[in-house]
Order: structure tokens, then C-alpha cells, then sequence
């Protein structure tokens, strides 16, 4: 994301709202968990306990955060199913599996220069 200089038409009030915006879902989204419940969710609908699973080390509180973050963000539907006890399930959007292509294009890339960062990493902490 590139940051713009503006100057004072609507036009350009436009564009620091527009880049406002995009910075805030950015924050949001590129967090370790948030990224790790996008992938684990991929094209199935899970329950809360089911992605606890899923998502190895993030705790109920963390897990609930970030489904609220992604719901609110349009980029997870949440169904509550009218039952006792009550089901609640958790599927990806469209926006969400659109950017679940863009997370997965960022897992390929680690794959394919993981040993060129390993060696990076252990050349700098020499």
C-alpha cells in the first residue's frame, strides 16, 4: 500500500478516506490469527470448537476476537442455528475467499524461499 500526498478537493477526500480504509482492514487482517482462521476455514463451514482445533495455540478469547473482526469486516458469515444447545458455524465470504487466494499466493511464496530465509536469518544472527 502506497501512501499519497493530497491536497484539499473533494476528489482527494475521496482517496484519504479510500486509503484510511484500506489501512484499517489491513490492521485487521494481517495478524497471525487472522490469517490462520481464513485458511483453516478455506471452503468449509466449521463450528467455533472445530476451528479451536483447527487453528493450533489461539485461545477461545483470541479465536472469538478475530471471527468478530472478520465478520465485521464482511470477510466471514456467521449462522447461528436455532437449537439447544446453540450451533453456531463460520464460513468464508466471497471477499473472504478471495483474499484466502491472496494468503495462499503469501504460504507459496514462504515455501519457496523458506531455505533462503532460514539462511538469511542464521547469516544475520551470527
Amino acid at each position: 500500500m502506497v501512501t499519497k500526498q493530497f491536497s484539499g478537493s473533494s476528489e482527494d477526500a475521496d482517496l484519504r478516506r479510500a486509503d484510511s480504509l484500506a489501512r484499517e482492514i489491513f490492521s485487521d487482517v494481517a495478524n497471525k490469527w487472522a490469517l490462520l482462521i481464513i485458511e483453516s476455514l478455506g471452503e468449509r463451514t466449521l463450528r467455533f470448537s472445530e476451528l479451536r482445533n483447527e487453528v493450533e495455540g489461539v485461545s477461545h478469547k483470541m479465536l472469538a476476537q478475530n471471527l468478530r473482526m472478520l465478520e465485521r469486516n464482511g470477510l466471514v458469515e456467521r449462522t447461528v442455528h436455532p437449537v439447544v444447545p446453540p450451533r453456531v458455524e463460520y464460513t468464508l465470504t466471497e471477499p473472504g475467499q478471495a483474499l484466502r487466494v491472496t494468503i495462499d499466493g503469501l504460504c507459496d511464496w514462504t515455501h519457496r524461499y523458506l531455505g533462503h530465509i532460514e539462511t538469511s536469518r542464521h547469516r544475520f544472527d551470527a
